[in-house]
């Protein structure tokens, strides 16, 4: 998994009754754009650091200025 700072994590929910959450990455601490990540949830604020699992799907940004 790679991701950038802007990019969005959809974070499937494993379990009946548990939502999908989207969480923004703030941060990549690994090298070339892997985990692990500081991210911030978009449905609470809540700030964690984590290294998603084959649950995540990594949403890109568009880069600035790209058409």
């Amino acid at each position: 998994m790679q991701a950038n700072v802007g990019d969005t994590l959809l974070v499937h929910g494993r379990t009946v009754g548990h939502h999908d959450r989207t969480a923004e990455v703030l941060q990549v601490l690994g090298e070339n754009g892997t985990p692990p990540y500081r991210v911030k949830f978009e449905d609470d604020g809540h700030e964690a650091l984590m290294s998603p699992g084959p649950d995540t799907v990594v949403r890109h940004h568009p880069e600035a200025g790209a058409s």
